[in-house]
């Protein structure tokens, strides 16, 4: 048998029972796949082996030398199913003669230049490609914008520093005046309770009446 080529870019799906293989395109990936092919002797070793199971003897040495058999077959059947699925499956391919690549005409191929879409793109549909990358880029940036102008913490008064758990119970706190938990009222560490000063850190009194902090 001559040498095989065809492309390098295929999946081997054949096993005992027959042959089978997938071809892809080298520019997106995609690709065909053959018919399947019987293998016999991997059929009738199969039988011999389920034979060999229920009965033994005769049909056990039967099924062993089958598979001895097949072992010494499965080279050339494997490279006969090959060249036959190539054959099948070459047809739907197209070679670019600029950069050697197997492509598939109906996604890759530039039929008018005679080239793969990578060699020779299809000027419409870059066209349509640079429209949507700057649609897309517009949009990001304006959602970015309306983003940042808009007003995501309301009348919170981000000037006063707010406690993260509850001093009663030490539960986390979500903003409000009382802790979720226990009910007590969540006091502004940062200020008095009674007259609303602020306290300095560490502090146990308030500078400016007096009051426990």
């Amino acid at each position: 048998m001559s040498s095989i080529a065809f492309t390098k870019n295929y999946t081997d799906h054949s096993n005992n029972q027959g042959y089978q293989f997938e071809f892809h395109c080298d520019k997106c990936g995609n690709g065909f796949r053959s018919s399947y092919a019987a293998n016999k002797l991997g059929i009738a070793t199969s039988f011999l082996g389920a034979a060999a199971d229920m009965f033994g003897g005769a049909f056990g040495q039967a099924a062993r030398a089958g598979d001895h058999l097949k072992d010494a077959m499965r080279g050339k059947a494997w490279d006969s199913a090959f060249a036959g699925a190539i054959e099948e499956i070459k047809p739907r391919f197209r070679q670019c003669r600029r950069c050697g690549h197997w492509i598939c005409p109906e996604v890759c191929w530039n039929e008018p230049a005679s080239m793969c879409k990578q060699c020779a793109p299809d000027l419409t549909e870059e066209k349509a490609a640079a429209q949507a990358d700057a649609l897309k880029s517009a949009v990001a940036s304006q959602l970015q914008k309306k983003a940042q102008d808009a007003d995501l913490v309301g009348d919170m008064d981000v000037s006063k520093q707010s406690a993260a758990a509850c001093p009663h119970c030490r539960a986390a706190l979500s903003g409000g005046k009382f802790c979720p938990e226990c009910g007590k009222p969540v006091a502004d560490p940062s200020a008095c309770s009674k007259c609303k000063a602020p306290l300095a850190g560490g502090s146990k009194f308030c500078a400016e009446c007096g009051a426990p902090r």
